[in-house]
């Protein structure tokens, strides 16, 4: 919940150095749904893509103040973050509910980001891994329930984010072993899942990455990328962080 209409100097910024970055990362900016359709309009032609944060599972209704996965689409976004730890916290959202706005991603053409991630408690009881594949289990649609083909749902329609909960916002984060086991652990229930397509489908590491730590996060084998959250904010952060990929 960050951004006003002033905010697109700093996307600005951003889309002035997004070609260099063409061919070597994928820059992602998902800005309030207030703010969607003048970034995605901003965007066209620079290679910088535009997401939304959230999206309600149904197509339409009398859902007051929600908004569909459709309406993302018209707006002009390519993909949507579901299952945020925030939004899991502070709207007690359960896996069953994230799973059904990834299928409403799915329907409506977007790649889904389906985030994971343990507390701080879990962490310190060593169920780190059962509460991630826990989420796994659940938030995660099957291939066979989208309209496009399995191939392509794997590959270019799902992202998985490890966030865990402790480190974000906090300047805390896991050790590159902790993220490595994790990261490896995630990369094998995607397999588990859809077979040798699971492979393909991209893992981002979140939780306070900077431009002072990407280097050493950001290189780990099975970290794909990152969700990033503070550091978005600013050009030359967010820039400085994808320089990794450079």
């Amino acid at each position: 919940m960050n951004g006003l209409a002033a905010s697109l100097a700093e996307f600005s910024a951003m889309k002035a150095d997004a070609a260099e970055f063409a061919g070597k990362a994928d820059l992602m900016i998902c800005p309030p749904a207030t703010l969607i359709a003048q970034f995605a309009a901003a965007a066209k032609g620079s290679g910088l893509i535009v997401g939304g944060q959230d999206c309600h599972a149904k197509v339409s209704g009398a859902h007051t103040g929600d908004i569909s996965a459709e309406m993302l689409a018209d707006a002009g976004a390519a993909a949507v973050i579901v299952g945020h730890s925030e939004r899991r916290t502070d709207h007690k959202e359960t896996d069953a509910e994230v799973k059904g706005k990834a299928l409403a991603a799915w329907r409506a053409g977007l790649t889904a980001i389906v985030c994971v991630g343990e507390q701080l408690s879990q962490r310190e009881a060593g169920s780190t891994l059962s509460v991630v594949g826990g989420q796994l289990d659940g938030s995660l649609p099957d291939a066979g329930s989208s309209p496009v083909s399995a191939n392509l749902v794997v590959a270019r329609n799902l992202v998985v984010a490890y966030e865990p909960v402790w480190a974000i916002g906090t300047g805390l984060t896991p050790t590159p072993a902790d993220v490595r086991a994790v990261h490896a652990f995630i990369r094998g229930k995607l397999t588990e899942r859809y077979g040798a397509a699971g492979g393909g489908v991209r893992i981002l590491y979140g939780g306070s990455v900077k431009p002072s730590n990407a280097g050493e996060l950001l290189t780990i084998p099975d970290v794909n990328g990152a969700l990033i959250g503070g550091a978005s904010l600013k050009a030359a952060d967010f820039l400085g962080i994808a320089a990794v990929y450079r």
